[in-house]
Formats: structure tokens, C-alpha cells, sequence
């Protein structure tokens, strides 16, 4: 579990197939700050840009994981040298929970359609996959690329084409990899924890309502 409250920013450095041939998962490293796999022990887990991964490997300044076919199918921005990652290790029940409650499980892709300046601030449009749009609301809470962050605005014209806008603070770019952001961009989202249990729990409720009607 995590709080969407990135505290660095890594790079990969190294890519390779765990097995030869076609739809092979991948052996990533991930070159990070001094000290900050410091308290971090084999089998822990770590939020890389969104995606809960299991460090398999530590070295004194990178960590490497194994993410599965499936899983490169369904995240981006994690099979590649070079890329910039954020980086939130596990939280503890003495963690401070700022930002809200991230399990680190993509539900979808999403797209950047606007990334501009809005006075102080940065504003960002994201195209949202179909299925996810009813679990967005005003102030709601949404995870992108592992950063926590409030909904502004929410525009479905119907769930197929729903777009979810935001608003970015200078601290914010400067301190994950959403400042690379642009219109075209791919970004892992994750809906909130609540909301998904909600939905789940919906059809049931109704069920019982209309039973004691």
C-alpha cells in the first residue's frame, strides 16, 4: 500500500528478457538516489511510476524487479533504458498518509489530450479509458503515474469519451516525471480505493434496497 506521494525519481538502466522469445516479461533496474533503499529489504514492495513491483534485487544506489507479460501489457513507461520513474516505497502504519490510499494496481492507461500553463499553476486533460470515467468525481482523488492527485473536472459525454482535468503545482513537476508530460503522452492511472469497492458493492445494495421496499 502506498499514498501517491512520490519521494524520488529514478531512471532505468537496464532492460532484459527473463526468458527468450516473443511475450517474455522483463528484468528491470532502476538507478536511484543515494541512501534511499535505505530500510528497503529484499521481497519489499515498491510503487515505480503507479505499478506495486517486488524488488528482486538491491545494489547501493539501484534496485532491480521482474514485471510479467500481463503486466507490460496493462502499465506503461516501465520497459525501457532511460526512462524517468517515480518512486514511493511501501508505507507503514507510522507512515503519514498525505496523499490517500494507493495500492499500486494499474486499472488502466490513460492519455494526456492538454498539457498548458493556467497561471501558476499546470493544467492537465487526460482521455480517460472507457469503463473508468464513473469512478472519477470533483475533488475525488485519482493516481497518475503513482502521484496523488484532486480531480477538477470531470467531462463525459458518455463513458466512452470522458476526460478528467487537473491541476499541477510547480512542486509537483519538479518532483516527478509528469513534467515530461505532452498532448499524446501515455500515463498509468489508478482509480480510488473506495470508489472501486463502491462500484463493486453497488448492485447489491440495490438488490436489498428493493427487497425492504
Amino acid at each position: 500500500m502506498f499514498t501517491g506521494l512520490v519521494t524520488a525519481l529514478g531512471r532505468i538502466s537496464e532492460v532484459v528478457p527473463l526468458q527468450a522469445g516473443e511475450g517474455s516479461g522483463l528484468r528491470v533496474t532502476v538507478q536511484v538516489p543515494a541512501a534511499w533503499l535505505q530500510g528497503v529489504d529484499l521481497g519489499d514492495s515498491i510503487c515505480v511510476s503507479g505499478a506495486c513491483m517486488t524488488a528482486v534485487e538491491l545494489g547501493a544506489a539501484h534496485f532491480a524487479f521482474d514485471i510479467s507479460a500481463e503486466s507490460l501489457a496493462r502499465t506503461t513507461g516501465l520497459d525501457a533504458a532511460g526512462i524517468e520513474v517515480n518512486l514511493e516505497q511501501s508505507l507503514t502504519l507510522a507512515t503519514k498518509l498525505g496523499g490517500h490510499l494507493v495500492t499500486g494496481h494499474v486499472d488502466g492507461i490513460g492519455q494526456v489530450e492538454r498539457f498548458e500553463p493556467a497561471g501558476e499553476s499546470w493544467h492537465l486533460a487526460l482521455r480517460v479509458p472507457s469503463g473508468l470515467a464513473r469512478f472519477f468525481a470533483y475533488k475525488g482523488s485519482i493516481a497518475v503515474n503513482g502521484v496523488s492527485l484532486t480531480v477538477n473536472r470531470v467531462t463525459d459525454a458518455n463513458d466512452a469519451s470522458a476526460s478528467v482535468h487537473i491541476n499541477l503545482i510547480p512542486h509537483t513537476l519538479r518532483h516527478t516525471n509528469l513534467h515530461s508530460l505532452k498532448p499524446g503522452s501515455a500515463v498509468n492511472l489508478e482509480v480510488d480505493l473506495i470508489a472501486r469497492y463502491v462500484e463493486r458493492m453497488l448492485p447489491g445494495l440495490r438488490v436489498d434496497l428493493a427487497a425492504r421496499t
